[in-house]
C-alpha cells in the first residue's frame, strides 16, 4: 500500500513532494528545487508565482504596524528600539510565511491539477 500525499498544510510547513511526502520541495530558504529526488516530481511546471509574497507582504505589513503603533502609544521606546525590533521580525514573518503559503499553493496545484488557463475555441 503507497502513503497519501501529504495535505497542503503538511507539505508547507515542512517542505514536503506533494506527490511521494519527501522533504525535498525548496533548495533555499522560500526557492524550490528543480524536481523531487523522491519520485522525480518536476516543481518546475508549477506556477506558484508572486501572489503568496504580495499578500503576506500586506499581512504581515499591516500586523506590524499596528503592534509598532500600540508598543509606541503604551511604552513609548526611542526610534532605535523600533528599528532592531520591527525590521527584523517582519523580514522573518514574511519569509517564514512564505515558505508555508508557497508550499501549499504548490500542493494545490498539483492536488487539483491546475494548469495555465487557455481558450477554448467553439465550431462554427
Amino acid at each position: 500500500m503507497t502513503p497519501s500525499p501529504p495535505t497542503p498544510l503538511q507539505t508547507g510547513l515542512s517542505g514536503l513532494c506533494p506527490r511521494c511526502g519527501a522533504k525535498t520541495l525548496f533548495s533555499g530558504i522560500a526557492s524550490f528545487a528543480a524536481s523531487c529526488r523522491g519520485c522525480g516530481l518536476s516543481f518546475a511546471s508549477f506556477n506558484v508565482g508572486d501572489g503568496p509574497a504580495a499578500f503576506l507582504t500586506m499581512g504581515v505589513g499591516a500586523l506590524v504596524t499596528m503592534l509598532a503603533i500600540m508598543l509606541e502609544l503604551t511604552v513609548h521606546p526611542p526610534m532605535w528600539l523600533h528599528l532592531i525590533l520591527w525590521i527584523p521580525i517582519t523580514a522573518g514573518a514574511v519569509l517564514g510565511s512564505l515558505r508555508i503559503a508557497k508550499g501549499m499553493l504548490i500542493a494545490l496545484e498539483y492536488r487539483n491539477a491546475a494548469r495555465e488557463g487557455r481558450i477554448v475555441e467553439e465550431d462554427e
